[in-house]
């Protein structure tokens, strides 16, 4: 309620608040466009026709995000080199090796019939900016001065680039390959927690390919285009040691990837909620960072005619990323969607023998046949360009050649196919008018598999797995499960894709809700078993969504507020009543024990058994890890999944109520260490337990002014991973919610959102961490969508014209 009376007060504090208004020609435009951007600055884009709508958005995207947007066009077109030097070109390589190369009309069609309009209208207005600021080189943002560059500009292949997309399982599969060599299938299968599955030999892990050789940098150049950049990183020789702590970060990157970006939703039936009317949540889970990955946006275009055709018009708000057109999860006139991950596997690690005689041959169906080989000039930022020669199988990007055994390794990647960019098939979504025509527009999202849900006014709610779901075909009848590498030579096969219809869903349940969390939700009778991932999220959130949906009240936005903020462990509250007759001689941790047997599970800020409960879980999960894990399989494998942790535990073994103690020992120690010998001062969320700081990727190479200027935090967190208010698992969140929206179909004007830390990337602008505080105190900010309420909170009104 202190949200809504937050709301209530501002908007009554800035209605009567005069607003600013200007004019800009922009070359491109047909005819004019007004643009209000809000108090949260959010930009209402309001165009009379299609291109100068996309146009605009562009245009603003550019505005808001420009240091942002050329980071992109650099790592999309492999020149990162360029900027930062000689040390950034296995990136470039990699980039370049993983470029899409196919026909760009086709590609840009896939995403909507006017998609070749829609992606280069946006660039035209991408475009228009920087040729604009660039008249006047001393206003571009900061980070431009810094490294002494100017933003370049863009083409569609810079915004159909897959670089940034979430892509599935091939590092997963090397070190599967690498586990099962070294201690087998069965053993990988007990730390593991593939499922569903229903034999106990499920999935199959068969290695028929040299599992000694697998312990190469075989995905070295994949890594390097995915990493996220480094700035002010050194070229210099280093030594062993330097290597090892890299590839270690490297490794730590993306297991915390793969563990902690996630993302809630859920839908409510209209028989559910206070207002009659179906509901809609969404909080996607991605890394924290300044700028932020969304970019909060209004679209507005009347229908059109050509040639005697109308097509619909553009009346939609919510988020994507400013390096897209569209927006992927938000609400238009008729319903609202949102997105979670849902597992697929679209990448496969082939492994083939190469001609001793000619290394550009392998050997596929018994003969050989030459890759394919595309020569590029990388320029560097010393001035001496790299010659690079890519190479590719019938399967994919060749990443690693092995002379010595005479061995090549590529990557079949389906995301490199048309139509995967990550979320641009969303502009079909965006128009969508009834759950038909949304499901419809779903069958185009293929890069990420993502839970897609819809809530619409007359009151259908509905769920529709998408993604790129690869059949597999290594023989007649028996599919393999793409879990570890398989030999190139024609055997291991895939057979089309599976169609997106195919995949899960569901149509107004009778139990009045559908919730997606990254966990599995796949069917006990689904037929396309092997077309799905193996691996899903604890379903620690979703289950705890689920209990509160159920609990027989109706819901309304200020449940759904608290909903998304809630703190409940789930693994708490199975874990801590294992020490209810439990002492300990140790007076610190009798105490702790006692902190714990009187709390309720919550891991709030100023809870002192919050900061307990998260110290022993994790001496916990080390304990078991450690007890599980062969010595030799802890560089492959470098966590247990909690159920596998919980499970162990509630075997009441002899040792176990050892265990237990001996675990609450050491956290005790641990937070006597960092927090100080008084347990009254352990609250859970303080700077030097639980908390966020936001640090900008440039920090290191600007003054300690512009550091606090361009810095933020810290302040206070709760929460942890398995919390449906998910905040990771370091000290110090590096991920978690940083988008939401709430959405209540009886009336568009209640939406609520937040955007971490503001919509600007720029410091100088004022909505560059003014969103800061109110999320970290999970608040939000009204959405509005009729332009009356709009207007009565807008900053500023630009127009643009030709």
């Amino acid at each position: 309620m202190r949200y809504l009376l937050f709301l209530l007060s501002f908007l009554l504090s800035v209605c009567c608040q005069s607003q600013s208004a200007n004019t800009i020609t922009a070359t491109g435009l047909q005819q004019p466009v007004e643009i209000i951007r809000d108090r949260w600055g959010v930009n209402h884009i309001y165009a009379k026709n299609e291109h100068d709508l996309f146009f605009a958005q562009g245009y603003s995207a550019a505005q808001d995000r420009l240091f942002q947007l050329e980071i992109w066009r650099r790592q999309a077109t492999g020149t990162v080199a360029e900027l930062l030097g000689p040390q950034e070109t296995k990136r470039d390589i990699g980039a370049r090796l993983f470029r899409f190369r196919g026909n760009m009309d086709q590609e840009l069609k896939h995403y909507h019939p006017h998609g070749p309009q829609i992606v280069r209208a946006f660039v035209e207005g991408i475009n228009a900016y920087i040729t604009d600021i660039l008249k006047t080189p001393e206003k571009l943002p900061f980070e431009f001065q810094v490294l002494n560059t100017k933003p370049g500009l863009w083409t569609p292949e810079v915004v159909i680039s897959r670089h940034q997309g979430l892509l599935e399982n091939v590092r997963e599969e090397l070190n599967y390959g690498r586990l099962v060599k070294l201690i087998g299938p069965d053993k990988l299968r007990e730390l593991q927690w593939f499922h569903p599955t229903i034999k106990p030999t499920e999935p199959d892990l068969t290695l028929r390919v040299n599992g000694d050789e697998l312990f190469q940098p075989i995905l070295e150049l994949y890594e390097a285009f995915r990493l996220p950049l480094k700035f002010g990183g050194k070229a210099s020789k280093i030594d062993e040691n330097e290597v090892r702590r890299s590839k270690e970060a490297i490794d730590d990157w993306f297991n915390t990837e793969k563990q902690y970006v996630g993302s809630n939703n859920w839908v409510l039936s209209g028989s559910k909620s206070t207002s009659g009317y179906p509901m809609l949540a969404n909080d996607p889970h991605r890394a924290q960072s300044t700028p932020s990955l969304r970019y909060w946006v209004h679209l507005n275009a009347p229908s059109e005619s050509t040639l005697g055709e109308s097509t619909p018009g553009w009346n939609v708000i919510g988020a994507g990323e400013p390096t897209l057109p569209g927006i992927s999860i938000g609400h238009n006139d008729y319903g609202a969607w949102g997105l979670t991950i849902f597992e697929t596997d679209n990448e496969d690690l082939y492994v083939y023998e190469t001609n001793p005689k000619n290394p550009n041959q392998y050997r596929y169906k018994g003969r050989w046949v030459t890759m394919k080989t595309i020569t590029e000039r990388i320029p560097m930022k010393t001035g001496q360009a790299v010659t690079a020669t890519l190479k590719y199988t019938q399967h994919g990007p060749v990443v690693f050649e092995d002379a010595t055994h005479h061995k090549a390794y590529a990557v079949r990647a389906g995301w490199l196919e048309t139509g995967c960019a990550p979320y641009l098939a969303s502009l079909r979504m965006n128009q969508a008018r009834n759950w038909p025509e949304f499901r419809q527009a779903c069958t185009f999202s293929r890069i990420p598999g993502e839970n897609m849900i819809w809530a619409d006014r007359t009151g259908t709610i509905g769920w529709q797995a998408v993604g790129l779901a690869p059949i597999r075909q290594s023989s007649p009848g028996k599919n393999f499960t793409g879990l570890v590498p398989v030999p190139g030579d024609g055997r291991f096969e895939w057979g089309g894709y599976l169609p997106i219809q195919q995949l899960p869903h569901k149509l107004n349940p009778p139990e009045g809700y559908v919730v997606t969390a990254n966990n599995n939700l796949t069917p006990a009778n689904f037929p396309h078993r092997d077309a799905i991932g193996w691996e899903w999220a604890s379903p620690s959130r979703a289950h705890r969504i689920e209990e509160v949906l159920s609990d027989g009240k109706r819901k309304n936005l200020v449940d759904f507020m608290t909903l998304q903020a809630d703190y409940l462990s789930i693994p708490a509250r199975t874990l801590v009543p294992l020490l209810q007759n439990l002492s300990s001689p140790n007076s610190t941790t009798e105490r702790a024990l006692g902190f714990l047997r009187k709390w309720d599970y919550q891991l709030k800020p100023e809870s002192v058994a919050a900061a307990i409960y998260v110290a022993w879980e994790g001496q916990l999960k080390q304990a078991v890890y450690e007890q599980k894990v062969p010595q030799v399989a802890r560089p492959y494998l470098k966590s247990l999944p909690s159920k596998r942790v919980i499970d162990a535990l509630l075997i009441p073994t002899p040792s176990r109520d050892s265990l237990l103690l001996t675990c609450l020992d050491q956290a005790v120690s641990e937070l006597t260490d960092r927090l100080g010998n008084d347990t009254d001062e352990w609250s859970y969320g303080q700077r030097k337990n639980k908390h966020i700081t936001i640090t900008h990727p440039l920090s290191n190479l600007v003054d300690k002014a512009m550091q606090q200027k361009i810095n933020l935090g810290p302040v206070a967190r709760g929460g942890y991973g398995e919390t449906v208010n998910a905040t990771g698992a370091d000290l110090n969140q590096t991920h978690g919610v940083s988008f939401r929206i709430l959405v209540d179909t009886e009336d568009w004007d209640k939406t609520l959102g937040i955007n971490n830390p503001g919509q600007s990337g720029n410091p100088n602008s004022p909505h560059y961490g003014d969103l800061f505080s109110l999320w970290a105190e999970n608040g939000y900010f009204p959405a509005f969508f009729s332009k009356e309420k709009i207007k009565n909170v807008a900053e500023t009104t630009t127009f643009l014209k030709p």
